[in-house]
């Protein structure tokens, strides 16, 4: 099995866990989806510095994976391309702020090493969301979410197709580096020399089977309305976990729960 065909297997895999059951499941996408947005927001808007703060973060999105069914090490192993770069991002925080926010005993620790760790856990608690909403739910209801909360066609249309294409696409190159490799035994990768034919052959190939995508897709009833996704009405188990969720955050936004709770530990 090659890169191409792994891939491939990623993306259904993903596909199958979104159609799971459970109570995740069953929500409301756009109770979901306003969620994952309030959260990832509220996430972000903590300071560089307050990583006490936004250690409980964490908690939301574990919880969702218990519920859901969902392991942990699924997400961190289908994330594993993109954690290491988001990760990355404060990786030089140390260098450029070395002013001492924490001893530890005899350890001093500097403001560039906490906002460093902080803006970590923020990529990585973000990406979790992200990607226990995209598990927990088709990209068709995704879509069709997006839709009654008054995005634009234009932009829905393009996240449904783009999300489609990359399906299409990477089954294209699957073939023809399978088809490659046979033609060229023993050798690893594709020669410089023919890099210029076989993207040609790939971008040829997979417009094709774009436009019968798409063909597909219009015989199949979609005119941007998603009137062919079955959707249930919003129901008031959707708007108790919604705001269930924002409050949770906001709480946890305005009160310190670890400083608290370490302070009741001490006395």
């Amino acid at each position: 099995m090659n890169k191409m065909q792994k891939a491939l297997r990623e993306l259904s895999e993903m596909d199958a866990l979104a159609q799971r059951s459970s109570l995740i499941h069953g929500l409301h996408p756009a109770a979901k989806l306003m969620a994952t947005v309030v959260y990832i927001v509220v996430t972000l808007s903590f300071n560089k510095y307050d990583l006490t703060g936004l250690l409980p973060m964490v908690l939301w999105p574990i919880l969702l994976f218990q519920i859901s069914g969902i392991e942990v090490k699924t997400c961190f192993y289908k994330l594993r391309i993109v954690l290491p770069l988001v990760m990355a991002v404060g990786l030089f925080n140390p260098f450029f702020d070395r002013d001492i926010l924490l001893r530890i005993g005899t350890v001093e620790v500097s403001g560039g090493v906490i906002s460093m760790i902080t803006l970590m856990l923020k990529g990585v608690f973000s990406l979790m969301a992200s990607f226990l909403l995209m598990a927990t739910t088709p990209i068709d209801k995704l879509c069709a979410a997006l839709r009654k909360l008054f995005v634009p066609k234009i932009l829905v249309t393009l996240l449904l197709l783009t999300y489609r294409y990359v399906g299409v696409m990477t089954d294209e190159l699957a073939v023809m580096t399978e088809a490659y490799q046979l033609r060229a035994p023993g050798q690893k990768g594709i020669h410089i020399s023919a890099w210029g034919s076989f993207l040609g052959q790939l971008l040829l190939r997979s417009m094709d089977r774009a436009q019968e995508l798409y063909a597909s897709m219009l015989l199949r009833g979609y005119h941007q309305h998603f009137h062919y996704v079955d959707i249930r009405p919003f129901g008031a188990k959707d708007a108790l976990y919604l705001f269930g969720c924002v409050a949770a955050f906001l709480v946890v936004r305005l009160v310190n729960i670890a400083q608290l709770i370490g302070g009741m530990v001490i006395r």
